[in-house]
């Protein structure tokens, strides 16, 4: 029955949306629970750490996908994953990491955004942009998608410098992390 009503939404969503096989869909991106496909399959063995990290503290975290064309270009499929967990979702709420497979390849294109992903009408370098929240535009810069806004450059060194304060974190076996509780 939850296969069937996933089948349903997702039907329903893509007629609402205008989906041809011509044009890339545009509107919300609908994060749903797919167990059993091959879609949810990839984005396990993708998120596999995540999922990993919440299990060892004890929770049971939900995955949830979706997916959409963002460009023009046959068999580039987009895949947006977010795991659910007590310990993986914070104030901001849980974070959508975003994969594009092109070739047969997954790469990470966008990596834990806050808020509903939307597929917008415009597109830069050959991809659609993407709408985080409600004001958040992201743009393709050639291997990724980049903040549109204008102090996305000082955003990205600070997520730059983030990023590197955990992986060195997981190397020193969490000595020193703090929580925000």
């Amino acid at each position: 029955m939850p296969r069937l009503l996933a089948l349903l939404f997702s039907g329903a969503f893509l007629l609402a949306v205008g989906v041809t096989a011509a044009h890339a869909q545009t509107g919300p991106v609908i994060l749903t629970q797919q167990p059993d496909t091959k879609l949810d399959t990839e984005a396990r063995t993708l998120m596999s750490g995540d999922i990993e990290r919440a299990k060892a503290k004890g929770d049971q975290p939900v995955v949830l996908i979706g997916s959409a064309p963002l460009s023009s270009r046959k068999g580039d499929v987009a895949l947006f994953v977010q795991v659910q967990s007590a310990s993986l979702c914070g104030s901001a709420g849980c974070s959508t990491t975003v994969y594009l497979r092109h070739n047969n390849q997954w790469s990470k294109v966008l990596d834990s955004v806050s808020g509903p992903v939307t597929v917008m009408a415009q597109s830069h370098g050959g991809m659609r942009d993407l709408k985080i929240d409600t004001h958040d535009v992201w743009r393709w810069r050639g291997s990724e998608y980049q903040d549109a806004a204008p102090n996305a450059a000082l955003d990205e060194d600070l997520r730059q410098s983030v990023k590197a304060h955990q992986a060195a974190t997981k190397k020193s076996g969490g000595a020193g992390a703090t929580t925000g509780n």
